[in-house]
């Protein structure tokens, strides 16, 4: 069976015991918000209403819970929006 590169994200975050992502969609990132829809009984997605707010969520989840906080995107400004709180989270 052949995958998409967001199917393939997906797959490797489950076998990465990720089970919550936070994010805000935007349009290059639509495919993997489909197959986050498709697999939602496996990973639970947190909608954020900022990019920044993903980023901050995710590394509170992480500190709180020891797992992997992970925050979506999309690219340009949706990314750089993302900064601060990754900054936070190193």
């Amino acid at each position: 069976m052949q995958m998409t590169g967001a199917q393939i994200i997906i797959e490797c975050l489950v076998e990465q015991g990720v089970d919550t992502v936070f994010g805000f969609p935007g349009g290059a990132v639509l495919p993997l918000y489909d197959a986050l829809y498709q697999n939602q009984s496996r990973i639970r997605h947190i909608l954020t209403s900022h990019e920044q707010g993903a980023s901050h969520a995710a590394d509170g989840y992480a500190r709180s819970t020891g797992k992997v906080g992970v925050c979506i995107a999309t690219s340009g400004p949706g990314a750089t929006n993302l900064v601060t709180g990754i900054a936070t989270a190193y």
